[in-house]
């Protein structure tokens, strides 16, 4: 029988995979909010738009489920800590493969595997970027140039990440892109104001894959056709719209069914074991 993990892997389509997500955050009180897919979407642009040897649909479903076990507004050390390791291991529940479960466990560096997952430090660089330029109830965002210091000279100081220089540049392209029709702004900010203006996690996803997705790539497919600013990149590919509307019950149905299956699973070798016993 397949696994949730082969279910959400199968569904090549990110915005139905967001939405994949938000049923088992529901479910299973995995953590699934506006800044995840705000730090997906960085990912997803980042991979589209640079020359990266690796699977980007394992890489974006990671990104929607690698802080599944993230504890809002945690002041506890330990729990903040650990809550990378203790999602990786609910991942392997679901039936996610060793390797995708540590690039998950490696989206920080608290659990110290080591070596790194190249994938890891995708996951790294759009996670801390992202949470730094969103408010929070304790700080404004930082400004993208300050956010990208403190993340060079801060959070990866005497680390190794093998896509941060990069990154910083493709977060420079991205500043300096401008979209809007009459009034222009450039594409972070105008992610940023999506993502304040959405009044929840549903409403963000819809307006970041039906307004944001198609006008910024437009815009850097236009903009990186010009030699002097080109980024190494790999064939842009067009990812096919959803040929049903996001948000149904035919999404609740399967995503509750693979859940109860994937419980059962897990279930039925406790059982086996307390028979014996």
């Amino acid at each position: 029988m397949d696994t949730f993990a082969d279910y959400i892997l199968n569904e090549k389509n990110l915005s139905q995979k967001m939405e994949i997500v938000y049923y088992l955050s529901k479910r299973q009180k995995v953590y699934f909010d506006k800044t995840v897919v705000l730090k997906t979407e960085l990912a997803r642009l980042f991979m589209k738009y640079n020359n990266l040897d690796m699977d980007e649909n394992q890489v974006l479903t990671a990104s929607l489920l690698c802080n599944c076990k993230k504890t809002l507004n945690a002041t506890d050390l330990e729990t903040i800590r650990s809550y990378a390791k203790r999602g990786a291991e609910y991942l392997e529940q679901l039936g996610f493969n060793n390797k995708f479960c540590k690039m998950c466990e490696e989206i920080n560096r608290y659990s110290g595997s080591e070596p790194r997952e190249k994938e890891s430090d995708v996951l790294e660089l759009a996670d801390s970027f992202g949470g730094m330029i969103i408010d929070r109830p304790d700080r404004k965002g930082f400004p993208p140039d300050e956010a990208l210091t403190l993340l060079i000279h801060r959070n990866l100081k005497d680390k190794d990440n093998r896509y941060k220089d990069q990154f910083v540049g493709f977060i420079h392209t991205l500043q300096e892109t401008q979209l809007g029709d009459f009034v222009e702004i450039n594409s972070i900010k105008k992610l940023l104001k999506i993502y304040g203006e959405s009044r929840d996690v549903v409403e963000f996803i819809k307006r970041d894959v039906n307004q944001f997705e198609p006008e910024i790539d437009a815009a850097l497919d236009k903009k990186l056709k010009a030699p002097e600013e080109k980024i190494v990149r790999t064939p842009a590919r067009r990812i096919e719209k959803a040929n049903r509307p996001l948000f149904t019950e035919e999404t609740t149905r399967m995503v509750l069914e693979k859940i109860h299956s994937n419980q059962r699973e897990a279930e039925e070798p406790e059982m086996e074991t307390l028979e014996r016993g």
